[in-house]
């Protein structure tokens, strides 16, 4: 338990950007210490990103219970949420207007780059995993057709919605239909 503790407070300390950049180490950290595979974690963000609350701390939660139950799951959120809340706590109790100093500026301008390049990387590897079955260099291609089907009407939903409503669809919304059609298609195309 307490490897599980370390590693999501590692995760937290070195995580800029949010729940989303931290997508990417919990990923690397998750299949190096074998506590999901690469469909679990797919798996786990569809859950994480479909409940309450930040997507980190969510997926700290669910890897945590799936480990070691209501005490790993506990441990595994203290972990990732402790470096930023006492980060936060420093900050607001020592500087005030903190971000207006230029050595603050350039340490968040080094950053942001990094926190693009992460959440690139992630969303390219779930969709190569998750739509092209494809894992690991070598790797023979098995196309996910449910998926593949998916995707572009999901993508289709979205931009109407933007253009109808001028506002972005809610990702709650997406995650229900897509879920719908997954049941739908599923059976049609498992024959």
């Amino acid at each position: 338990m307490l490897e599980l503790f370390l590693t999501f407070l590692k995760i937290g300390v070195v995580s800029f950007g949010g729940g989303y950049g931290m997508i990417s180490l919990v990923r690397e950290e998750a299949l190096a210490h074998a506590w999901l595979t690469q469909d679990e974690f797919i798996n786990m963000i569809a859950v994480a990103e479909s409940t309450p609350g930040p997507i980190a701390i969510n997926m700290a939660t669910f890897i945590g219970s799936q480990e070691y139950g209501i005490l790993g799951s506990a441990l595994a959120t203290l972990g990732v949420v402790l470096p930023a809340f006492t980060i936060i706590l420093i900050i607001s109790a020592l500087i005030k207007n903190f971000i207006k100093y230029k050595g603050v500026q350039a340490f968040l301008s080094g950053v942001q780059p990094c926190v693009v390049a992460l959440i690139l990387s992630t969303a390219a590897t779930m969709l190569l995993s998750s739509l092209l079955g494809f894992e690991h260099i070598g790797d023979s291609f098995e196309f996910n057709i449910v998926g593949i089907i998916v995707l572009p009407i999901i993508v289709l939903i979205s931009a109407l919605w933007k253009k109808w409503k001028k506002k972005k669809p809610s990702p709650i919304l997406l995650i229900i239909i897509s879920a719908v059609l997954g049941m739908i298609l599923s059976p049609i195309f498992s024959m």
